[in-house]
């Protein structure tokens, strides 16, 4: 690292030991990389012919989008269905990590229960989503119920680390003051935690909404959820259609604005009303 003296110099201090592991873990993944794209086996494909179909298939997506098997109310009912997946999993991970996000804040509870909840959440976390969703369809079979359990659980892992970090940002004057004026614990969460970090709260909800919202097309074509991912699925892997392909891409690209702009909007009009 460098620093300027006031005479004019640069000062060059030692290397760390964590700056040394980490240059040589990246040249280390830089060599494997470059290895392995020397050494992969094309199997006789011309490199230059694959990509110039790969960019003609972008086209064809991109600007000769049309229906063909489905309608229009059709594919507004599938996109509907996707976002009510998204929606549900989301309200449903929401409510339960607020509680629980509670009980993993260190300001907000004791320091065995931060642990225990936060060792928990992090092995939820760890498991991807798809293989909740594959566990829970043992019981509960493949299909929209499999998914919605499985996404839930996986937001709830997610949420929970969110919340708990925003309630730990909070002022800790504010929580003492409260807490010495005689409020007791649902007190001081309603009338301090809450009204501080509802922004961000809100901001992170609207986050995993969109992941949500995303997991909920790949889940559609593999766990056969349905919505707009499984018809993705039957038109690129089934009719072949990549024309019909790209108006669900656009379809969904269109979904993910006005979600961007909502959640701008809305977290706006909430600063608006804290500071009214």
């Amino acid at each position: 690292m460098e620093t300027t003296l006031p005479s004019g110099r640069i000062r060059v201090r030692p290397r760390s030991h964590a700056n040394t592991v980490l240059q040589a873990t990246l040249i280390v993944l830089a060599l494997l990389t470059v290895y392995g794209l020397i050494t992969i086996d094309t199997r006789n494909i011309n490199v230059v012919t694959a990509f110039g179909d790969m960019l003609n298939n972008f086209r064809v997506v991109l600007f000769e989008a049309r229906l063909k098997n489905l309608s229009w109310l059709d594919l507004f009912r599938e996109l509907m269905i996707t976002v009510a997946l998204g929606l549900l999993t989301t309200v449903f991970g929401a409510i339960i990590a607020f509680f629980l996000a509670l009980l993993a804040a260190q300001n907000l509870a004791p320091r065995r229960v931060n642990d225990a909840v936060k060792v928990v959440m992090a092995f939820i976390r760890a498991v991807p989503t798809v293989l909740w969703v594959l566990f829970f369809a043992v019981t509960a079979g493949l299909g929209s119920v499999a998914a919605v359990i499985g996404m839930t659980f996986h937001s709830v892992g997610y949420l929970v680390k969110a919340y708990a970090e925003t309630f730990e940002e909070l002022d800790a004057g504010v929580l003492e003051a409260l807490r010495a004026s005689g409020g007791n614990w649902w007190q001081t969460v309603f009338q301090a935690v809450v009204p501080s970090s509802a922004s961000a709260l809100l901001s992170w909800t609207f986050v995993r909404f969109e992941i949500n919202f995303s997991v909920a097309i790949a889940m559609g074509a593999t766990a056969g959820a349905g919505g707009i991912g499984f018809d993705m699925f039957m038109a690129s892997a089934f009719y072949l259609d990549l024309r019909e392909l790209g108006i669900f891409t656009y379809a969904v690209l269109i979904f993910a604005i006005l979600l961007e702009w909502g959640a701008t909007r809305l977290k706006e009009t909430v600063g608006v009303k804290r500071q009214a």
